[in-house]
């Protein structure tokens, strides 16, 4: 099990314990985190989970691949930080990542 901490756009923290394995948005939608729509369902094809990766995190969590990359040119106000949450696998190197929601999704 990892730690993984989601905050919704109204501040409310979202304190898990997820496996490892298992993706930021998969958790995300699992416990009813408001601001993630992952409507394509995790296959990196609508940016509707769009996150803001916590600054501590985002070289551990890596950069988005070209093609998630190309989906985060449809998201809302993209940051450098900017991740699609089904693309951020946890593993043991994540334990204790944050993650922000964004204001609305795409």
């Amino acid at each position: 099990m990892a730690q993984l901490t989601i905050i919704a756009f109204d501040g409310t923290r979202f304190d898990l314990s997820v496996d490892e394995g298992s993706t930021v948005m998969e958790n995300a939608v699992r416990n009813s985190v408001p601001g993630i729509d992952a409507e394509c369902g995790g296959a990196c094809a609508c940016a509707t989970c769009h996150v803001y990766v916590d600054d501590e995190w985002v070289e551990k969590a890596g950069s988005p691949s070209p093609m998630e990359e190309d989906m985060l040119d449809f998201a809302v106000d993209v940051r450098p930080n900017s991740r699609l949450s089904c693309q951020i696998k946890m593993t043991a190197a994540l334990d204790g990542l944050t993650v922000h929601v964004p204001e609305r999704q795409g």
